[in-house]
């Protein structure tokens, strides 16, 4: 049964994506040298936000099951689209990831003086494209609200970034771009092919079969061009490169947010849409998501830069999902929705910590540069090495429950490469541990660093939130997967009528 109950004459999920737009006009309409009413309208809009998501995911039914909060309106129906929005127990706790990631990020923020005004009204464009994809059943309104979140990248990482911030904006842009290009290519497939001239993913998944030699030549485009906002080998080079570019916030966004906006899309539209290219084609995947749990982490552990270091084990980690989901088990891609979120909230904190709380005060992130930071700044100290060993899976914390999920489901379907996947663990300990320990307890290389400025109330805020999130999801991980279980049942039995 829900904890709360929400009237179903409001729209709530048009609150919660207008939630961003809204502050976005008004910011809009104030001049630029109100810096302290910028930040409170920002921040405040974002708190908001969290709170619409946390009310619907407290009122969802899990028994009930299905969409719910349905919001539905004819748009343009002469190409059958339309206003279609919905939640289930698979895009819910990324509607509260994107909840918690964009009011910590927005209390990040908070440093930012140069063209303050344009800084925020991007980010919370950005931030209502992610909420719109999250909500969309339209698969024409998917694509608008997925664009609407990856153009502000370009102008945020460019104007506002730090190292090779134009190469790191251009770079990402492109990329995502071209797997925009591919997503649309399968995406029109779908609608042309389906014979209903509708964009209704509901109505299509329930309804449509395409011929199997059909979804053989359109699963890849649309699969791969929402890999590659998921980072999935071989399209993955860009984020580490956008992860070290981008300022803060925009790290927290990138790496909490977007590339589950990819991995979700491989999900929601490619895998659910088309399930006997799914059959065709994820043993591929499989073996292509190896390289980035392995290879990713690898690259981790020789890194300098601790952005990249972080970037890298971005790479390995959404590689997971994207394992996971290609082995299509119930518990697999139980554990793959579980992983997105316990991954967002893990790299939101690392970046808070990195990005915010270590680079602007030293502005360096290079290991052997720093040391000694534990004794000034112990709170970090505490904050990365919660962040540090839910990355590493250790129990108690959100990302022991997601890896040890993806590790069963894989296994069920590939052992040999959930084996070979394995090997990622001590490695990602390695480098964690070698971090913590470099920036934090090693010997001071730099003296004038043991002389810093305090943290401030909006850095240890927002890692407190993420922390304890952590700590709450690894103490009791039902409040997530029992509502995500519910609803992948019914996926997984039309993947196996697709021949998985």
């Amino acid at each position: 049964m829900p904890l709360i109950s929400l009237s179903p004459d409001i729209p709530w999920l048009s609150l919660v994506w207008l939630s961003m737009l809204v502050p976005a006009l008004l910011i809009t309409a104030i001049p630029g040298t109100q810096h302290t009413l910028i930040r409170w309208i920002g921040t405040g809009f974002a708190f908001v936000s969290l709170v619409l998501s946390l009310l619907v995911f407290f009122a969802y039914d899990p028994v009930q099951g299905g969409f719910q909060f349905v919001e539905r309106a004819a748009w343009v129906p002469q190409l059958g689209i339309s206003y279609y929005l919905g939640v289930d127990g698979i895009n819910l706790p990324m509607l509260v990831l994107n909840g918690f990631i964009i009011f910590t990020g927005a209390l990040m923020s908070w440093n930012i003086s140069e063209r303050m005004k344009e800084y925020w009204v991007l980010l919370l464009i950005l931030t209502t494209g992610v909420y719109g994809v999250f909500v969309s059943l339209d698969l024409f309104l998917f694509f608008v609200f997925y664009e609407l979140a990856v153009l502000p990248m370009y102008l945020l990482i460019g104007v506002w970034g730090s190292t090779r911030r134009e190469y790191g904006a251009m770079k990402l842009t492109l990329f995502l771009m071209a797997g925009s290009a591919f997503a649309l290519i399968g995406i029109l497939a779908v609608y042309f092919g389906s014979g209903l001239r509708t964009f209704d993913m509901v109505r299509l998944a329930e309804n449509v079969n395409f011929s199997r030699a059909y979804q053989f030549a359109f699963f890849p485009p649309l699969f791969a061009g929402f890999a590659v906002l998921a980072g999935m080998f071989p399209f993955h080079t860009w984020s580490p490169t956008g992860h070290v570019a981008a300022p803060t916030a925009v790290s927290m966004l990138h790496a909490g947010v977007l590339m589950k906006l990819g991995a979700y899309g491989c999900l929601r539209v490619a895998i659910w849409l088309m399930p006997h290219g799914a059959n065709d084609w994820l043993p591929v995947v499989a073996v292509l998501t190896v390289f980035n749990v392995v290879y990713g982490a690898t690259i981790a552990m020789v890194q300098r830069d601790a952005k990249f270091m972080i970037g890298y084990s971005s790479v390995s980690h959404m590689g997971l999902v994207v394992m996971a989901l290609a082995a299509a088990t119930e518990i697999s891609i139980t554990g793959a929705v579980l992983q997105m979120f316990a991954h967002g909230i893990m790299t939101g904190l690392f970046f808070a910590v990195v990005g915010r709380m270590v680079y602007e005060r030293t502005h360096t992130r290079q290991l052997p540069e720093l040391g000694g930071l534990g004794r000034v700044m112990p709170f970090a100290a505490v904050m990365f090495i919660i962040a540090g060993l839910s990355g590493m899976g250790m129990p108690g914390l959100a990302g022991f429950w997601a890896e040890f999920t993806i590790f069963i489901g894989v296994w069920e379907r590939y052992p040999l490469i959930a084996v070979i996947a394995v090997i990622s663990i001590p490695v990602t300990a390695a480098y964690i541990l070698r971090a913590m320990y470099r920036v934090f307890y090693a010997e001071a290389v730099n003296p004038a660093l043991l002389n810093l400025p305090p943290l401030t109330w909006q850095e240890i805020s927002g890692a407190v939130i993420l922390a304890a999130i952590l700590i709450a999801v690894g103490i009791y991980p039902t409040i997530l997967t029992e509502m995500i279980n519910q609803s992948v049942v019914p996926l997984v039995q039309q993947l196996e009528l697709g021949g998985l």
